[in-house]
């Protein structure tokens, strides 16, 4: 299989959009909650597993993970049998929220403000330098990130989980509980 985009039968105009929309560290966060929704029973999961799974270093994801406990979405657990446990319901996380932690501590990193900070008020990255670029392209641009922030707004940790459950992922060698959630 090829892993460039596909094109229309009739045009060379490209059918699908080869480039992501979030951060590779934003993806690596909801890939490491849902690794932990999915495998958090009946005890924790730790950071090593994760990374086996996942293929990133171990460094590089508990820097993550530390970020979504501050952020009350995991909670760590301490101990020779620790690691990482949902703070909440999977149903109770939405992905955007994760983008959110994840927005803001980069840009906290950076030097930015943190605290007060609203991934759906912040400007759009597009900056329209033309006439014709602020009528239409800064408006379209900015439709488009109202969209993406409204389906993964409305996207939670529950809704990526089920799609495994409903099949998206046939492999059953390592498919968890079939519908794990947080413990107390």
């Amino acid at each position: 299989m090829s892993s460039s985009p596909t094109t229309s039968p009739t045009t060379s105009v490209p059918t699908s959009m080869p480039t992501s929309v979030l951060s590779r560290k934003a993806l690596l966060a909801l890939e490491a909650v849902v690794d932990v929704a999915l495998h958090a029973r009946p005890n924790p999961v730790q950071a090593r597993d994760i990374t086996a799974r996942q293929g990133v270093p171990q460094r590089y994801l508990e820097q993550v993970m530390q970020s979504l406990v501050r952020a009350n979405i995991l909670r760590g657990v301490r101990g020779p049998h620790g690691g990482y446990r949902l703070a909440r319901e999977r149903r109770r996380i939405s992905v955007l929220e994760i983008v959110q932690v994840i927005q803001a501590d980069s840009t906290y990193k950076k030097g930015g403000t943190y605290k007060g900070r609203n991934y759906k008020e912040e400007q759009p990255a597009y900056s329209a330098y033309s006439a014709l670029g602020k009528q239409i392209i800064a408006p379209f641009h900015n439709r488009l990130c109202q969209s993406m922030v409204r389906e993964i707004g409305d996207t939670t940790i529950d809704d990526l989980c089920a799609t495994l459950d409903n099949g998206a992922d046939n492999k059953t060698e390592n498919k968890p509980d079939a519908n794990p959630d947080f413990n107390i």
